[in-house]
């Protein structure tokens, strides 16, 4: 069974850093394509980063490039997301998702998500 559990949400001040973690079990973790999506409250998701499965190719969405850093290390199987200068608007419900893979923007496999609060 498939299963990603994210970790190392909380309430931050602007300006501050959190990372966050992703758990990924019952699948070849290192031949996945991994994502970051989130969801504010009151709107659709939002991808955010995406990391190709050997971890040497990264992508970031313009609103988090330059403060957000994704990275991965499959012999932990595990995925990570390092925010620093949080702003209010990156306030979200974050997941992890595994690609599917040769659709692109297509999502399989879905965390359960950890709360990101920046307020002050």
């Amino acid at each position: 069974e498939v299963q990603l559990v994210e970790s190392g949400g909380g309430l931050v001040q602007p300006g501050g850093s959190l990372r966050l973690s992703c758990a990924a079990s019952g699948f070849t973790f290192g031949t996945y394509d991994m994502s970051w999506v989130r969801q504010a409250p009151g709107k659709g998701p939002e991808w955010v980063s995406g990391i190709n499965s050997g971890g040497r190719t990264t992508y970031y969405a313009d609103s988090v490039k330059g403060r957000f850093t994704i990275s991965r290390d499959n012999a932990k199987n595990t995925l990570y997301l390092q925010m620093n200068s949080l702003e209010p608007e990156d306030t979200a419900v974050y997941y992890c998702v595994r690609d599917m893979p040769f659709v692109a923007g297509g999502y399989d496999y879905w965390g359960q998500g950890t709360q990101v609060t920046v307020s002050s």
